[in-house]
């Protein structure tokens, strides 16, 4: 007897040809997606030698801790120079401030000034030039925390207050005083 294609033989074997066919073509395509994921490991990865993503995984959290360990002391060594140059910066000169005046009621057109100049802490110094037609005298006084050693002539106190932020008023017994040159 002969074998037909329309027997049941023959109807097996042309269904495994085309399971066999549609294995291949599935193989093929898993070869391509296969092929391009390596290639893509390859780019992450790079090209030293045979490495998994799990290792390299490893690699890179180490690689972090210590960056994370080098930031951390770069951060430190940056408080501690920040520390260090506040602490200079508090005995800088921070408050300063001129006042203007005409100390012997003269025309003379305000050639008398105190100037006070002044740190964070609100020490330093009151200088004072009183000006006249034939002489000129300069005076100078400490300030320590706000306090003079001697006392201070109300253009003295007023450039203090300016120097502090404090109001540009005229101080009593106007004399001409001119806080804001």
């Amino acid at each position: 007897m002969r074998a037909s294609i329309t027997d049941a033989p023959g109807l097996v074997a042309i269904a495994a040809g085309v399971l066999a066919l549609i294995a291949l073509g599935l193989c093929a395509l898993l070869t391509v997606r296969l092929r391009r994921m390596r290639a893509s490991q390859r780019v992450v990865l790079g090209e030293t030698g045979e490495r998994d993503m799990v290792a390299h995984g490893a690699d890179l959290e180490v690689a972090f801790d210590a960056l994370r360990d080098y930031v951390g002391d770069i951060a430190e060594r940056l408080d501690t120079r920040t520390a260090s140059v506040e602490a200079a910066l508090r005995g800088a000169i921070s408050h300063r401030a001129l006042v203007r005046y005409d100390a012997y009621n003269e025309l003379s057109g305000h050639q008398s000034m105190s100037i006070a100049l002044l740190d964070a802490t609100q020490s330093g110094v009151v200088l004072s030039s009183i000006h006249h037609r034939d002489q000129a005298r300069l005076y100078a006084k400490l300030l320590t925390g706000g306090r003079s050693e001697l006392e201070l002539s109300p253009e003295e106190a007023q450039a203090v207050r300016v120097a502090l932020g404090g109001p540009e008023s005229q101080p009593s017994g106007d004399r001409g005083a001119d806080p804001r040159t």
